[in-house]
């Protein structure tokens, strides 16, 4: 059974412990291609689309903030993959990656009573490697 501690996200060549949340997966348009009759008589594939998000602990993007050039921001960092690896306690692994993710927003969401401060990143990416080895 694989669970949230069961999982490891490197980033920027970098494990993540300040992370809270990731959520990605990726979309294949297909309809049916009608023809005489009330039946399809074919399927069509359309576009490949593919999203991703993940929430960071503000510590976690102080020290990826730290680490830029000053005066550049999130959003100026380039393309970069990241892997994201399952472990089961029989040593399995399934391992995937999320290709060419980019930051598009930046910003911080915390309200009265928060113990910590965690905010969720869109993320645009170009495609996602299921079970990549």
């Amino acid at each position: 059974m694989k669970g949230w501690n069961s999982i490891t996200v490197n980033l920027l060549s970098r494990d993540l412990e300040g992370i809270s949340a990731l959520s990605y997966n990726d979309t294949v348009t297909k309809e049916n291609v009608k023809g005489a009759g009330m039946y399809p008589i074919g399927r069509s594939s359309g576009d490949y689309e593919a999203e991703c998000s993940i929430t960071l602990f503000k510590e976690e993007v102080d020290a990826l903030k730290m680490a830029l050039p000053k005066g550049q921001r999130i959003q100026d960092i380039g393309p970069f993959d990241i892997i994201v690896v399952y472990k089961s306690k029989d040593g399995a692994i399934v391992k995937d990656i999320i290709h060419n993710a980019e930051f598009t927003t930046d910003g911080v969401d915390v309200s009265q009573g928060d113990g910590s401060i965690a905010t969720e990143y869109p993320l645009i990416i170009s495609h996602i490697t299921w079970n990549a080895a």
